[in-house]
């Protein structure tokens, strides 16, 4: 798949794991032709999977599906670093080192964002530093891993949005595999301190990042 190629899965799969209110909605019929424009292969067709089933479904429905799905307390997060660092003084470092990245590469994130969200890092990936991105891709993939093989559990259509991400990602290695095994068994510590700077506990984000211009992502 060639980069390009690459920033519309991620980008449309950011947009996609949104919450899915009327703006959402709004933006569904661009994406859906973005992604139709993607050359044929198993990314195009997971994404479109989804948007066809997301454009057949009430807006309430989808919504509550939505908040069912991204439950913490069900280990299905999109908060990447919760996986391997649970709630502990261990992922307020790992949330600061992640906003590091985006601080050095001209990003800004709002303050009702955490930066280890998926949506965040797809979108950095997609339309910002597409090496740093995919560097934190890299270091977040075991949790990356640990959440599509949950979804797919669960039996959501969420599951083939991440599909699609995992397919943009080169082969994982050995270590990758052993990483996500051990957290799969062990589970996401828990300290519940040491995240008040970034808003523990509040309610999953929209993701708005703005670039160098200024100008904050449409969703």
């Amino acid at each position: 798949m060639r980069s390009r190629d690459e920033a519309v899965v991620r980008q449309a799969a950011s947009l996609l794991l949104g919450y899915p209110d009327q703006v959402w909605r709004g933006h569904l019929p661009g994406i859906t032709q973005a992604v139709g424009e993607l050359p044929r292969g198993g990314a195009r067709a997971a994404l479109a999977e989804f948007c066809d089933h997301a454009a057949c479904v009430a807006e309430r429905e989808l919504c509550e599906h939505y908040v069912d799905v991204f439950d913490l307390r069900h280990r299905r997060s999109l908060h990447m670093t919760y996986y391997s660092e649970g709630s502990t003084r261990r992922r307020g470092h790992a949330l600061v080192e992640i906003g590091g990245v985006y601080t050095a590469a001209g990003w800004k994130l709002t303050a009702r964002e955490l930066p280890d969200h998926l949506a965040v890092v797809l979108e950095f990936t997609a339309r910002g530093d597409a090496r740093a991105g995919e560097a934190l891709l890299a270091r977040l993939r075991p949790g990356l891993e640990l959440l599509r093989a949950a979804l797919h559990d669960h039996g959501t259509p969420y599951a083939r949005v991440v599909d699609a991400v995992h397919l943009t990602l080169p082969p994982g290695s050995g270590r990758d595999r052993e990483r996500a095994r051990r957290l799969a068994a062990q589970g996401p510590p828990a300290e519940d301190v040491g995240l008040e700077p970034y808003g523990a506990g509040t309610p999953l984000p929209l993701t708005d990042v703005s670039g160098r211009s200024g100008e904050g992502a449409q969703r």
